[in-house]
Order: structure tokens, then sequence, then C-alpha cells
């Protein structure tokens, strides 16, 4: 069984390496970078690693990510 301090350490590199993802295709791409920002295809890449991985939106790490995600860009 997994403990707290394990699942925080997955949740941090999970969300490191998301966060790596995110800034990647942000600059490789920046022609799907909106006006205000927003990136739907960059969340959408996003989502369907998260699928792949087996998280799902229910998950709570995966709507921890989301949150940080959109508090840190």
């Amino acid at each position: 069984m997994k403990t707290s301090a394990s699942i925080s350490q997955e949740i941090r590199s999970y969300t490191q390496l998301q966060r790596q993802i995110h800034d990647a295709l942000r600059v490789q791409h920046p022609e799907w970078v909106e006006p205000n920002g927003d990136c739907p295809t960059c969340e959408s890449y996003e989502s369907r690693l998260a699928e792949l991985l087996g998280l799902s939106s229910r998950d709570p790490m995966c709507n921890s990510l989301k949150t940080l995600r959109k508090t840190s860009t």
C-alpha cells in the first residue's frame, strides 16, 4: 500500500513532467496559444497523456494537476 509520502512524490513527479511537456508544446507550437494565453491543443495532449497513464478526471491527482496548471500559466 502506498503511503501519503509516496503518493505525494508521484504527484510531484507527474506534475513536473506535465509542466515540462506543457512548456515544451507552447514553445514548439506558439501558433497553438490563443491571445488570452490558453492552449486548448496543449490541454488536449495533457488530457490524452493522463488517459494513457490511467488517470481520469475523477481522480483527485488529475484534478489537482489541472488546478495547478491553470494557476501557473
